[in-house]
């Protein structure tokens, strides 16, 4: 009877992981709320190819995605560029309907929200407003309702670049590795601010014993990711075309290395974009827009700091932001300007990618988010 019991358990534990699907969700500048704006594909895990669910027609421009931690609720910021007009949005996403339902809309506290994520607990949601240079705090209530953001916090000084630095840009909100600080990498300011998150507080943003980090004069930091370990954040720079590296406690970052995200033949007019690690925390990916149009490949070294290994044409124009599946396995890169979507498969021992899968087009695709149900 143990013997049956055991089969049985080992068989039906065997189902639920091959029944376990990963999903991946784009995010696009549609400019039109009557055409699609958010696109739902699984992915083939084996072969690397997309398969289209669903999509969501009522809503304008929504440029960046983020999903609560259970994975039951998709947030959506639309870039407007008037003011006052940016929103954020929460849909339910069913897998076992596959579907995507649209519960609640507040506005964003600017008129440029591109960057959201949502606290681990699921009771909050943040965003980076960059035209404005703010950050707003939303309590999300059962269902996953946005309720009006109980903390707009506004931001003036700029840098050294009167083109690109006039005032400040908040360009991606980043919670710690255990959600009790919040990092803003400010594009116009040249810093990276920090907040205390208390999130039993009715307003959970306060003062950090350290409120903000410089950077490099005109990097203009743009994305923040930590290590899997917790010990070591990185940051990319759009303006500076490089990647900096910086040990992390206790709300403290203290830098260690700046590292180029481009090879030598490109001097100037750098737009590096996204950063993210390998699960396994031993690589290092960053993207380039512009001229390069590529991911660099870096090793991760036992110190935290970063070793060039190559790079990877993304075979398109303009990778605003790119994802890796939660096995690590793939990367797919979200290239706006040529509208294409392209899954790279990654050598989990060299880091380098191989491009897999078919063509998949998405006019002015500008995000991807994946996650396994």
């Amino acid at each position: 009877m143990k013997k049956l019991l055991l089969l049985a358990f080992t068989f039906s534990t065997i189902l639920s992981v091959y029944a376990q699907k990963t999903y991946a969700f784009f995010g696009s500048y549609n400019w039109d709320q009557d055409t699609e704006g958010i696109y739902v594909y699984e992915l083939d895990t084996v072969k690397g190819n997309l398969s289209k669910v669903t999509s969501y027609k009522g809503i304008s421009n929504p440029s960046f995605l983020t999903l609560s931690s259970d994975g039951k609720y998709l947030f959506a910021c639309t870039e407007s560029k008037t003011p006052n007009g940016g929103s954020v949005s929460s849909f339910a996403f069913n897998p076992d309907k596959k579907s995507l339902t649209f519960i609640s809309k507040q506005k964003s506290g600017g008129e440029n929200p591109v960057y959201m994520m949502a606290h681990q607990n699921g009771k909050w949601l943040v965003n980076g407003n960059y035209t404005q240079g703010s950050v707003s705090v939303y309590p999300i209530s059962e269902g996953g309702k946005i309720e009006p953001y109980v903390q707009n916090i506004q931001y003036i000084e700029g840098s050294v670049n009167p083109n690109r630095q006039e005032r400040s840009h908040i360009h991606s909100t980043v919670f710690s590795p255990h959600y009790n600080y919040l990092f803003l990498p400010d594009l116009g300011a040249d810093k990276i601010r920090t907040y205390q998150f208390e999130s039993e507080n009715k307003q959970p943003l306060q003062e950090a014993e350290i409120s903000f980090t410089k950077t490099t004069p005109g990097s203009g930091p743009r994305h923040l990711t930590f290590h899997p370990n917790g010990k070591f954040a990185y940051c990319i720079e759009e303006m500076g075309g490089a990647v900096s590296v910086y040990s992390y406690e206790n709300g403290k970052l203290n830098n260690v290395q700046r590292i180029n995200t481009h090879s030598e033949k490109y001097k100037d007019d750098f737009e590096s974009s996204d950063v993210h690690i390998s699960p396994d925390g031993k690589f290092l990916y960053a993207s380039n827009r512009g001229n390069e149009n590529n991911i660099a490949i870096f090793s991760i070294q036992n110190d935290g700091t970063l070793k060039t290994i190559g790079y990877q044409s993304v075979k398109g124009k303009h990778p605003r932001t790119f994802g890796l599946d939660p096995s690590g396995k793939f990367l797919i890169t979200a290239n706006t300007v040529s509208s294409n979507v392209t899954v790279f498969k990654r050598n989990a021992e060299t880091g380098l990618l191989k491009k897999v899968g078919k063509k998949i087009t998405i006019k002015n695709v500008t995000n991807v988010k994946m996650r396994k149900y």
